[in-house]
């Protein structure tokens, strides 16, 4: 399915002017609401100010993706808007966003479909593609590139090349969703290390389940692993290995920085043998305290 098969008519809102995050959001949630998709705007809108609350999703360079799973949605859909004079909100890099993506879909969506949406989030990837996006004059322009993009993502997947394996590296990215952030945290690091011709393994965990999971052997034969996540992850896996551990943020934003660290040799070695959860969950705390 097409990524703009998510955007309802009526869905892409250009050139608007929210005076502050909380309208902002009000506005994307409107849109869905009107197009029919959200039943219960209130509950929607609780949802998504908890995620907020738990870690902005104001990702930097002008882009922002609230985002929540809520059974007040009764299928998953995107609403946009662009905002060229920018809003506040609350981001990674204290600069006001420009383009925002509002996901939204049922508690218990299916897991091609929040796939399929969390493709847009690695669009966006691309610096050129969101001043694009922010440039369209028309909601039907603003489609059209998202086609367009999502067509040249897909012929490039369709080339196939080995990469040489001079290190090899494993990820881990998570967010509470995983409808956005874990995808863009995942794609970072992926472009990162290709351009220094790494091989890296990326696992991406969210609400959704866990996408190209890492086996014993994977970790056994890592470096290092750099773990990018808001949300918790097993880490006893790792046990005896070099490990980073970061905010999913930081995998979006500083994926060079993150490979430099390991590739000089920066990373420390993580102690943990057992299955123990709540450790995860200290360390994430830790993480949101010095993030927030």
């Amino acid at each position: 399915m097409k990524i703009t098969k998510f955007i309802p008519k009526g869905a892409v809102s250009l050139n608007m002017n929210p005076s502050t995050k909380q309208e902002a959001i009000d506005m994307l949630i409107d849109m869905l609401a009107n197009s029919g998709i959200i039943k219960d705007k209130k509950s929607v809108r609780k949802d998504i100010l908890a995620r907020e609350a738990g870690g902005s999703t104001g990702l930097g360079n002008g882009l922002a993706t609230p985002h929540a799973q809520n059974n007040n949605v009764k299928k998953p859909a995107i609403a946009a808007m662009t905002v060229p004079n920018g809003v506040e909100f609350d981001s990674i890099d204290g600069k006001p966003a420009r383009l925002l993506f509002l996901f939204a879909a049922p508690e218990k969506a299916d897991d091609k479909s929040l796939t399929e949406m969390g493709r847009l989030a690695v669009l966006l990837m691309d610096p050129d593609f969101k001043e694009a996006l922010i440039k369209a004059k028309t909601a039907d322009e603003f489609l059209k590139l998202i086609e367009a993009k999502e067509a040249e993502r897909e012929a490039s997947e369709s080339k196939t090349s080995a990469t040489p394996e001079r290190v090899k590296i494993l990820a881990v990215t998570a967010c509470p969703t995983g409808i956005s952030s874990a995808h863009m945290a995942a794609e970072a690091l992926k472009q990162a290390a290709w351009k220094r011709s790494i091989a890296i393994h990326v696992e991406t965990r969210g609400a959704e389940g866990v996408y190209d999971e890492l086996s014993e052997e994977d970790i056994k034969e890592a470096d290092a692993i750099i773990v990018a996540a808001s949300a918790a992850v097993p880490m006893y896996r790792f046990n005896g290995k070099r490990v980073i551990q970061t905010a999913v943020v930081t995998g979006i934003n500083k994926p060079d920085q993150l490979l430099e660290r390991v590739l000089s040799g920066h990373a420390p070695i993580h102690h943990q043998e057992d299955d123990d959860t709540s450790l995860s969950k200290k360390i994430l705390k830790k993480i949101k305290s010095i993030f927030s």
